[in-house]
């Protein structure tokens, strides 16, 4: 199978190609895709180096996927013309989520909407995966009305420049700045732009396709999305309201049955998710389980998950998998 990642010198694409490799996606030639200025570097595979090439060379090698990461606009411009040669496209970017012609797909929840005639499916983003991930069992045995969360995101979701920052403020270096504030010793109630509600792009996101994964316009979702100085993943603090009520023991049996999800919650031996241990990981990790009482059928989650492996890349792959195993490509 002829494999094409978009935007493999990027960081998320760089992950790509690592899951890729451990999963043992059947790559038969790789098509490292980057932005003229990469174009002719060299990128190492399984042992093989494979030369980096532009967008319109990889629509002409036509490979039987296109793994994309290379932001909106390439996405708008590019996507089409792949899907036009019978490429099958799958973007990581938020060009396609919204679009009602495209799905939006989170394979553990909703794989078995696609079909072969989707040639450009649409990876959510990474806080709203983490996060459908925990409650889409829990939606589907208690009906969710309405969603309260609070992410905590790495600097990753940013990419190398606000990698770059953190590292320089860390060691009194003045440098080049992704955030318009230090993001070391910082926390910063911003991510993406301002929409004209008020609300970031970020925290729309949540709302909206949460929504749209979980098939359900009238889950109530509201969101504040804040940047952390933290490498290793994504948190949120998600306040989940219930139509019907739950037991807290079942609620664990079901996150404990779900795959991908791993509960940790044990106040015992002080075991919960953080970012420094789901770092490098693709499961979901879930805990501070507990009952919210001030009203009823409400619940309190902590959610952790690594937004670079199965808040992007993983999650990317996942699909390609699916379609592979269903004959779909």
């Amino acid at each position: 199978m002829k494999v094409a990642v978009v935007g493999a010198t990027g960081m998320v694409g760089e992950v790509m190609l690592q899951v890729l490799a451990e999963r043992n996606f059947p790559v038969t030639e790789l098509i490292p895709v980057a932005s003229e200025k990469s174009v002719g570097k060299e990128i190492e595979y399984k042992g093989s180096k494979y030369k980096v090439v532009n967008l319109q060379t990889a629509v002409e090698m036509k490979p039987d996927v296109a793994l994309f990461s290379a932001g909106g606009e390439t996405s708008l411009e590019w996507a089409p013309k792949f899907a036009a040669a019978g490429i099958t496209v799958i973007d990581n970017s938020s060009a396609w989520r919204m679009d009602l012609t495209k799905k939006l797909v989170v394979p553990e929840i909703n794989a078995d909407v696609l079909t072969k005639e989707d040639k450009i499916i649409a990876n959510p983003n990474c806080s709203t995966i983490q996060m459908v991930m925990a409650l889409a069992p829990l939606h589907k045995k208690y009906t969710i009305k309405r969603i309260v969360v609070s992410t905590y995101q790495s600097i990753t979701g940013t990419g190398v420049k606000a990698v770059k920052q953190l590292e320089n403020e860390y060691e009194g270096i003045s440098g080049e700045m992704a955030y318009p504030y230090p993001i070391h010793r910082n926390a910063i109630p911003q991510c993406d732009v301002f929409e004209e509600n008020g609300y970031t792009k970020e925290e729309m996101k949540l709302v909206r396709e949460t929504q749209k994964i979980l098939d359900d316009k009238t889950i109530a979702v509201t969101a504040t999305a804040i940047r952390i100085p933290v490498v290793g993943g994504h948190s949120e603090a998600v306040n989940v309201e219930f139509l019907n009520d739950f037991q807290e023991s079942e609620v664990r049996k079901i996150l404990h049955e779900t795959p991908g999800v791993v509960v940790q919650d044990n106040l015992d031996t002080k075991t919960y998710p953080m970012p420094i241990y789901a770092q490098g990981k693709d499961d979901v990790f879930v805990g501070r389980i507990r009952r919210d009482g001030s009203q009823p059928n409400t619940l309190n989650l902590w959610i952790v998950a690594d937004n670079l492996r199965k808040g992007a890349a993983t999650n990317t792959i996942q699909i390609a998998e699916y379609l592979v195993a269903n004959q779909l490509l």
